[in-house]
């Protein structure tokens, strides 16, 4: 399998996992929290807060959908790594608010690592490689 198969899978992968965990968080965001790895529910009208964060999820993932769809390969690896930071934010935001640490390195930690691989990947795929000398064209005498 090719360096840009595997990377257009992943990609894929990322696009349809972000789009449906922010989905779940805008449409029921009292059984999806749980699973983000915060010890308790927001207090008073918190729960707001939980679709903003669904809102950002389906946004990131339509942004990466249309960079693979329209075939900006590079765009899309800088797009992943930059994504990867909210990632990284969500895993920071659990173990500093005493969460599962399970949960923050597993799902959160680990997600935003892969992120950063797929991210490197692409850029790597798209590089611009130098292009080879010409031969000197012979002279005529």
């Amino acid at each position: 399998m090719s360096l840009k198969k595997i990377n257009t899978a992943l990609a894929a992968v990322f696009v349809l996992f972000i789009l449906w965990f922010g989905s779940e968080f805008i449409l029921s965001p009292a059984t999806t929290a749980p699973g983000f790895g915060l010890p308790s529910w927001p207090s008073g009208d918190g729960g707001g807060f939980l679709v903003v964060k669904g809102i950002r999820d389906v946004v990131m993932a339509l942004v990466l959908g249309l960079l693979l769809v329209t075939g900006h390969r590079r765009a899309l690896g800088w797009a992943i790594l930059v994504e990867s930071l909210a990632a990284y934010g969500d895993m920071t935001t659990v173990l500093s608010h005493h969460g599962s640490v399970a949960t923050a390195l597993g799902i959160h930690g680990l997600t935003a690592t892969l992120m950063v691989v797929n991210g490197l990947l692409l850029l790597r795929e798209t590089r611009n490689t130098a292009p080879a000398p010409a031969a000197a064209a012979p002279q005529p005498a």
